[in-house]
């Protein structure tokens, strides 16, 4: 029953899932590029390495002989992951899965190309030139990306055709891998953004959590709540393209399959194989199992009856605005607790950027609330909670 995990990327989101590990008495060893990130914290042994650097990579899995892969991030040399499989490592969901999912390009074009799903039209593109050609043939506005980056590092928008040689310099020097390449999307005019967390297992059928609305800025999450209310037609279209295209990529584990919803349309969007970070909101109890449980449940094979709605609730980001070295203090934390079914989640990270997540506000209360009410309520909290550098 005891596994011994690798999790390759140590943020909030592996801090979370390393918890839930440690509760069913698992063994831990987080990966990351720097010492000190949130999931080493909580793991029972942790290594720095680079992880794009696959020789690097070898010597830990030979070092620890894993008996999974968890991976948390991009910027892995995902191709290692066939080899693992072969010497008999679970690579989660599976290294197909990992290969596919952390390269925007290869799974685009399966949801788009093979699978038949629904998506915005889009172009790829690695110089210049070619970047230029494929706004003109997407059109303005449009949506520009890194093929490998999260948390909407390196993603801009061009309004006007005065905004491309800035986002082509965004995007190419804010990926979070080698890869010098862009996806261009044409912007889809949409009255809803969702997260629709999808759970595949190994002896059981695909589940699907409640919806989570999202709002972004700057392409990275600032609140989610669940439930998100949305048609029932809409809801049955999103499952069905999410479980085909998970069931394309193969594995066991949670994923996270984004949506645009408007105009009686559901377009497909993107895909994590792993938790989300606005499934951050499941920490406040708005589920049975959270994400991170949820997950760890799967990808060992142990058994999940359902997932039901417990509550409703929202999340707010707390983000740092400035560099810092070392490590803020957190004030007004007690005031922010004072209020009923609140919760704040500080995540430890040992520095500080401009705009990076340093912690989450989450509220809940009875399942019939309205999360617009909550939304504010989340705001507010975070709010409330300073970083002192």
């Amino acid at each position: 029953m005891i596994k011994k995990i690798m999790l390759l990327g140590s943020g909030e989101l592996g801090k979370e899932f390393v918890i839930a590990a440690k509760r069913m008495g698992q063994y831990v060893i987080a990966v990351d590029s720097y010492s000190g990130a949130p999931a080493m914290q909580v793991a029972d042994t942790f290594e720095v390495i680079d992880m794009l650097d696959g020789n690097a990579l070898d010597s830990i899995v030979a070092k620890y002989k894993p008996d999974l892969i968890v991976p948390e991030i991009e910027a892995i040399r995902t191709e290692r992951f066939y080899e693992y499989e072969k010497q008999g490592i679970q690579v989660v969901p599976s290294a197909r899965a990992a290969n596919f999912t952390m390269n925007r390009k290869a799974i685009r074009d399966l949801a788009a190309k093979e699978l038949g799903l629904k998506t915005a039209n889009y172009r790829f593109a690695t110089t210049p030139e070619e970047f230029k050609k494929a706004v003109a043939e997407v059109g303005i506005p449009c949506v520009v990306k890194p093929l490998m980056s999260s948390s909407g590092k390196g993603q801009s928008t061009i309004k006007t055709e005065t905004d491309i040689d800035k986002a082509w310099e965004i995007a190419t020097t804010k990926s979070r891998g080698d890869i010098q390449e862009v996806i261009v999307e044409a912007f889809v005019k949409f009255d809803t953004e969702i997260t629709l967390l999808t759970v595949t297992q190994k002896n059981g059928p695909t589940l699907f959590c409640p919806p989570i609305g999202h709002r972004q800025e700057s392409g990275d999450y600032r609140e989610s709540w669940q439930p998100v209310i949305i048609g029932k037609n809409e809801l049955e279209e999103a499952q069905q393209m999410a479980e085909k295209v998970t069931r394309a990529l193969t594995g066991q584990g949670i994923w996270g399959v984004e949506f645009f919803l408007g105009e009686d349309r559901v377009y497909f969007s993107e895909l994590s194989p792993r938790p989300h970070d606005t499934g951050m909101v499941t920490l406040a109890g708005t589920q049975n199992f959270s994400e991170f449980e949820l997950h760890l449940r799967a990808v060992l094979g142990l058994p999940i009856p359902e997932i039901k709605l417990e509550k409703a609730g929202a999340s707010a980001v707390i983000l740092a605005d400035r560099v810092s070295p070392t490590p803020p203090a957190y004030e007004g934390v007690a005031e922010a607790l004072k209020e009923l079914d609140t919760d704040i989640r500080i995540f430890g990270k040992p520095n500080t950027r401009p705009n990076r997540r340093m912690a989450v506000a989450l509220v809940s209360d009875k399942p019939d609330t309205d999360v617009s009410l909550l939304i504010d309520k989340a705001k507010k909290v975070a709010a409330k909670v300073k970083l002192n550098y």
